[in-house]
């Protein structure tokens, strides 16, 4: 598919679900956003007093070489003892989370799509030298947001955009690359090179778009590569990391993870996790590739699946306090929504979008999801895990086809927010968990890059031991 757009024809209502329209930002929500930097982590070290304060400036400050841009997801959970705290559980390039973020400023129709041009893609082309060509919008899922962000980008440059879809599926795409330039192709046939394109690619996207293109892509393929679409590398990512920060004390709080784990080995960590344990394809996306398995029943149906490839992440599974995975920290468990009328509780998660800018990270939407089933104090014998645990939304309806299950969608709005139990000291440490996993991705891009921009392909097989993987990847 295959649009030129001009920001003149934008319309506010094709942008943001239905729910979001009418919906007014809660203001505890609306102060976080609006907090300076230096505010933050006055607050964060003031509660964490033995975080080195410099350090923690200078993270929140820390300027990317790659990823500008990102969406981490993380859940609110509490240890045995009462300490709670928010979990990192995945951080992803090209992140959704517009559609679904009521206005932070009643009267700036653009909303967080504007704000994105205006901070993290100006930061992002700030010294960087550009080809001739055109402006491209880029994608293969969610075309509410990405047709967005070509609006804002041609209300940004004053010039019209090519949006176009770029699916695994299509035989004859209208994107392509020639002489390590991004080419468009529009509807009368003519092929344009691109000088910059804003990249929403989200499934498997270096098996289309390669790295150290002419073309200024935001985000580029490296920061999916290094973490932002591959679970493997940004679990060392945040390991390597975290030994880096240990004498400031700072830390991204995960659950237990071990990584390149052959499908043979699961069972064996099924027990060493007291029968609790979450299993993963590392690079999967929209809540596919999860395995939640708390039963023999579960073990089996993941062992008799057909993994497309060599190597998974398992990781301790947070559930409730009767059962989750025990570890050598000890337990953790959802903290959950505030009890409905029912008295039922609901695992969510938050999704907390952040960008780069001169002012150093600052957050750019939010969205909460719960899941379909209420939180049980104990689980029926083989009882499904997913309904309970998933929060996920996305449905996958067919080949590079989706739906979403908006029933479950919580805004960070007046009525939807204070059913997450959420105070702006747990969305401060969110904020700090965000950056610190970007900046950790972001360290692990800039030792998978060569000075080309072209991917270090020895370097990245000897962190990422997947040939199947590296099969995917074009050059």
């Amino acid at each position: 598919m295959y649009e030129r757009i001009q920001h003149t024809d934008f319309q506010f209502e094709q942008h943001w679900y239905p729910k979001v329209l009418n919906s007014t930002m809660n203001t505890l929500v609306q102060h976080f956003m609006r907090m300076p930097v230096s505010r933050i982590a006055r607050r964060y070290q003031h509660l964490n007093p033995s975080v080195d304060p410099e350090r923690l400036s200078a993270m929140l400050h820390y300027r990317p070489r790659w990823f500008f841009w990102s969406g981490a997801d993380l859940i609110h959970v509490a240890t045995a003892g009462g300490k709670r705290q928010m979990v990192l559980i995945e951080t992803n390039s090209c992140p959704s989370g517009q559609k679904s973020t009521p206005l932070l400023d009643e009267h700036d129709e653009w909303g967080g799509y504007g704000r994105l041009m205006n901070g993290g893609i100006q930061a992002f082309l700030k010294g960087k030298r550009l080809i001739s060509g055109a402006l491209a919008v880029v994608y293969d899922k969610n075309p509410m947001e990405a047709r967005g962000y070509a609006f804002a980008l041609s209300q940004r440059f004053g010039e019209p955009v090519h949006c176009v879809t770029w699916k695994q599926s299509e035989s004859d795409p209208n994107v392509r690359i020639n002489d390590r330039v991004l080419e468009v192709r529009d509807d009368a046939g003519t092929w344009h090179p691109i000088r910059f394109a804003f990249r929403y690619l989200t499934q498997n996207p270096w098996n289309r778009l390669p790295s150290g293109l002419k073309t200024q892509v935001f985000n580029p393929i490296l920061t999916c590569l290094a973490g932002g679409r591959n679970k493997m590398l940004a679990a060392k990512a945040y390991d390597f990391f975290n030994a880096e920060l240990r004498p400031s004390s700072l830390k991204i709080h995960t659950p237990v993870t071990q990584w390149d784990i052959e499908q043979a080995e699961v069972p064996f960590w099924y027990e060493r996790f007291g029968g609790h344990v979450v299993v993963k394809n590392p690079y999967g996306n929209a809540g596919q590739g999860v395995y939640l398995i708390t039963s023999k029943a579960e073990l089996d149906a993941f062992m008799a699946t057909d993994g497309r490839y060599e190597k998974y992440i398992v990781q301790s599974l947070i559930g409730n306090h009767h059962w989750s995975s025990q570890t050598e920290a000890g337990k953790l468990y959802h903290v959950g929504t505030f009890p409905d009328k029912h008295d039922r509780s609901y695992v969510s998660d938050l999704r907390l979008m952040i960008h780069y800018t001169e002012e150093g990270f600052r957050p750019l939407g939010m969205y909460s999801r719960r899941a379909a089933e209420a939180l049980p104090d104990r689980l029926k014998k083989d009882q499904a895990t997913w309904p309970i645990l998933g929060t996920n939304i996305s449905v996958k309806k067919g080949v590079d086809e989706w739906d979403y299950d908006i029933a479950r969608l919580i805004l960070m709005d007046r009525k939807d927010f204070n059913k997450l139990g959420l105070g702006i000291d747990d969305l401060i440490d969110a904020y700090v968990q965000a950056v610190l996993a970007t900046v950790a991705i972001d360290k692990m891009a800039d030792q998978l890059a060569a000075k080309s921009g072209k991917l270090k392909r020895k370097t990245f097989y000897a962190l990422n031991p997947d040939r199947s993987l590296l099969e995917e990847i074009i050059e």
